[in-house]
């Protein structure tokens, strides 16, 4: 089965249900294709809901040929591809002052696609106008991934992304 689209209560915001990793993976390299540049996503998840393999598909979908891995260590990788990737995983951070010390909104400002993990550490530290991508398992494979726009060039995105995975709840994604 694929995963599916089924419409939320208001504009901006969509949820897909994804059945295994493979499936997480194929919706992130989705959104990745469609991205031009300038992108900024906010991963929230608990461990292991499937942050790092959305992120995966993203890098795929903008042409990087590396295997994206948590970053978890280095705080920030970066990956070329049709546009950059900056991969930053917040999880060992506990001051917000931190972050703005990585210098995340230079990456997005200058071309850039920037994908925060654990991003609810630090959402103060982020503009408005980003993409939120929440992430919760709700089974040993199947995984609830809600999104949500922070402004209009994000919405833009989201209505795209959801004319590439259909308007219905039955149609699948074609995984």
């Amino acid at each position: 089965m694929g995963a599916f689209f089924e419409p939320m209560s208001e504009s901006g915001q969509f949820r897909l249900v994804t059945r295994g990793p493979g499936e997480t993976q194929d919706l992130g390299r989705r959104l990745g294709e469609l991205m031009e540049g300038g992108e900024l996503v906010l991963m929230v998840g608990d461990l292991g809901a499937g942050k790092t393999c959305m992120t995966q598909g993203i890098a795929w979908g903008l042409g990087v040929v590396e295997y994206a891995r948590s970053p978890t260590f280095v705080l920030v990788s970066e990956y070329e591809g049709r546009c950059k990737l900056f991969h930053a995983d917040l999880y060992r951070v506990d001051d917000p002052l931190e972050i703005e010390d990585l210098g995340l909104d230079e990456t997005y400002w200058n071309g850039g696609v920037c994908v925060v993990e654990w991003a609810e550490k630090g959402k103060s530290n982020f503009p408005a106008d980003h993409l939120q991508v929440e992430i919760t398992a709700t089974g040993a494979e199947e995984r609830v991934v809600e999104l949500q726009a922070g402004g209009p060039r994000h919405d833009e995105l989201l209505g795209r992304l959801k004319g590439v995975v259909g308007d219905s709840s039955d149609k699948a994604m074609g995984v």
